[in-house]
This record gives structure tokens, sequence and C-alpha cells, in this order.
């Protein structure tokens, strides 16, 4: 490897690890919104998502030309096309939190509701997923990234059984509807969170192992089924 390719790899390391920091702090901040609602963290977390939306751009700009300039091979290929994609699904995360956010906000307006304990669990499980995926890329740790993955089928689970009570106390209490949509669209919005987490994690494997395991578990499944 050059050392003019080495050098560029190491600041698209440092910008993808800035980009972590700052999504992971909004979805942080963004999930304690479900507790306490804020207007002017709301403003603020919008704020912080422009600039993340600036750094995904300087981040994939960089990728191009890195490839444009060195041609890479190898793992260097994979790190650079890994790099590319975690960024894209790190700006998704930053946009969910703002939108996690907004729906938190919207819970100020019309009747009270409260906001489920299995909601607030669900969401520590979602952003502990997204900081152990996050981990895994910073100690290249494939095992972890794996174990990352296997996680979501709980955040699946409890968005199953969130909707299904959101939509049950919806029926019964119709005066509440609009601030029970609020949940209802947070709800989904922190499964999404994990859905990225998981992304993330199996752009991990490729990066480490030179493997693709997207859907891998439900080809599996799917396998053992007609079997």
């Amino acid at each position: 490897m050059s050392v003019h390719l080495q050098h560029d790899l190491d600041d698209l390391h440092k910008s993808l690890l800035s980009m972590c920091a700052s999504a992971e702090e909004m979805i942080h901040r963004a999930v304690a919104q479900l507790s306490s609602p804020s207007i002017d963290e709301a403003r603020a977390l919008m704020k912080q998502d422009v600039e993340i939306d600036s750094l995904d751009v300087r981040i994939e700009d960089s990728c191009l030309k890195i490839l444009a300039l060195h041609q890479p091979v190898a793992i260097d290929l994979r790190r650079i096309t890994t790099v590319m994609k975690i960024a894209g699904e790190l700006e998704r995360v930053a946009d969910l939190a703002v939108n996690i956010s907004e729906r938190a906000c919207g819970l100020l307006e019309g009747p009270e509701v409260t906001v489920p304990d299995r909601l607030k669990d669900m969401a520590e499980l979602a952003v502990n997923m997204l900081h152990r995926s996050i981990d895994a890329y910073v100690d290249l740790n494939s095992q972890l990234a794996r174990d990352v993955c296997t996680e979501d089928d709980a955040v699946d689970d409890a968005n199953r059984e969130l909707i299904d009570e959101l939509v049950r106390q919806m029926s019964h209490h119709p005066e509440r509807v609009e601030a029970l949509l609020h949940l209802f669209s947070a709800v989904r919005q922190v499964e999404r969170v994990a859905d990225h987490a998981t992304n993330i994690a199996e752009d991990v494997v490729y990066l480490v192992e030179g493997r693709i395991i997207r859907h891998a578990r439900k080809l599996e499944q799917h396998s053992e089924e007609s079997s």
C-alpha cells in the first residue's frame, strides 16, 4: 500500500468515526425525548442532522476520489466501500433521531398519554445495538457484529407487540388517536434504528471476513422450511 493511500484511508476512518459519534449522540438524545419532550432539543437535533448530512456527502466524495486515484483492491477496496455504506446508514439514523424527537414533541399536544415502558426498553435495545455495531467496526470484530444481528429479532418482537397494543388503545380511546399515532410512529422509527444497526453490523462482517451475510438467516430459514 502506498503512503498516500494509507494517509487517505486514515483520514476517511477519522471522518467516519466522527459521524459515528454524532449519530449515536443524536439517537441517545432523541430517545430521551420520549420521556421528556423539548421543542428546543428537537430544533437542536434538526441542526445537527444538517451537519451529518454534510459529513455524509464529504465522506462519499472522499471515497470516490480514493477509488479513482488509487484503484485499491482486496481489503482496501472493501474498507472504502464499507465506509461509504456505513456512512449512509448513519445518515439515516440521524434522520430517524429527528423523526423520533418530532413524534415525542407531538405528545405535548392533545390529551396526555403514557409512553409504554416496553417502548423505552425497545429504544434502549436499539440504541445499544447501534453502539455495539459501531464498536464492531472500530475493533474489526466480526463476532460482535454477528451478535448484533441476532438482537434484531427482539426489537422486531417488541415492535409487533407495541403496534398491537397501540391499535387496541385507539379502538378503546378514540379521543386519544392523534397522540397514540405519534407513539405509533415513534415505535416504527425505533425499529428502523435497529435495522440500520443490523446493516452496519453486516457491513462489518463483509469488511473483516469478505462474506456477505445480508439475508443469510432468511435464506437458511426458507431452506429449512422447504426440506
